[in-house]
C-alpha cells in the first residue's frame, strides 16, 4: 500500500491494517482479512492499545468462523496473546465457532441468546453472524429435505423449531436461486425434483421426438402410396 512506502506511525498503521480486514472481509477473503486483522492486533497490542486489540483479535476468530476454519478458534483464543483479552467477548465468538462446527441452528441461537450484548453490540460482527446464520439455516434445510421427494414445510420448521413463515421464506428463496430444484404449492407442500430425474427428463424428451418423427415419416410414406395407387 502506499502508507509502506513512506513512515507512518504504528498507530495509524494498525488503523490501517484494522481497515483493510474489515473491506476484505466484505469481500469475503476472509484469509487475507485475517492477515491484516493479525497485523493490527500484534501492533496494537505492542503499544497497549488493548481496546483496539481485543477488536482485532475479535476479527481474527470472525474471520476462521466465516472461512471455514472454525475448528481453530479455540487454539488462537488460548495463546498467550489471546489470553490476555479472554472474557464474553472472546466467550461469545468461542460459543459461535462452537456451533458453527457442529452445523446446528439450535446451538447458534443458544449462542446469540446468552451473548446478544457483545455480538450484536458491534456492527461487523453482528452483520457476518446474520450471514452466517443464514447459511446454516440453508444448510439445514437442505439436510431435511434429503430423504424426501414431497414433503410439509410445517413439518420442516418443527424440525427445525422456527416459525413456518420463516422456513417457507427461505425454502422459496433457495428455489428461486436454483438451489433447490423443487416446487411449493399454497397448501404448504414442498415437491422436490431429484437430480436424476431432473436429468433423465431430457433423453426421454429426445426419445419421444424421435419415435414422434418416425411415425410421422412412416405415415407420409403411406399417404403418398395410396394417392399414388
Amino acid at each position: 500500500t502506499a502508507a509502506n512506502a513512506i513512515y507512518v506511525p504504528p498507530t495509524v498503521q494498525a488503523h490501517i491494517d484494522m481497515q483493510s480486514g474489515v473491506l476484505q472481509a466484505e469481500e469475503k477473503d476472509y484469509k487475507t482479512g485475517y492477515s491484516y486483522f493479525f497485523e493490527a492486533f500484534e501492533q496494537l497490542g505492542a503499544l497497549d492499545e488493548n481496546v483496539l486489540a481485543l477488536r482485532g483479535l475479535k476479527y481474527m476468530l470472525l474471520c476462521k468462523v466465516m472461512g471455514g476454519q472454525a475448528h481453530e478458534v479455540a487454539n488462537i483464543a488460548s495463546t498467550k496473546g489471546g489470553v490476555k483479552y479472554a472474557g464474553r467477548d472472546i466467550d461469545a465468538l468461542k460459543a459461535v465457532a462452537a456451533a458453527h462446527k457442529a452445523r446446528t441452528l439450535k446451538d447458534f441461537e443458544v449462542a446469540k441468546k446468552d451473548y446478544n450484548d457483545v455480538l450484536t453490540s458491534d456492527a461487523i460482527v453482528d452483520g457476518h453472524l446474520r450471514v452466517l446464520y443464514d447459511d446454516l439455516l440453508e444448510l439445514n434445510v437442505m439436510r431435511l429435505l434429503e430423504p424426501y421427494s414431497r414433503v410439509d414445510v410445517s413439518y420442516v420448521a418443527s424440525q427445525l423449531e422456527l416459525e413456518s413463515g420463516m422456513v417457507e421464506a427461505k425454502i422459496s428463496q433457495m428455489i428461486l436461486d436454483k438451489k433447490l430444484d423443487a416446487v411449493l404449492d399454497d397448501a404448504g407442500v414442498l415437491k422436490i425434483f431429484s437430480e436424476e430425474a431432473s436429468k433423465g427428463g431430457y433423453p426421454d424428451a429426445l426419445d419421444t421426438i424421435g419415435n414422434l418423427d418416425k411415425v410421422v415419416s412412416a405415415l407420409f410414406v403411406r399417404s403418398a402410396k395410396l394417392m399414388a395407387s
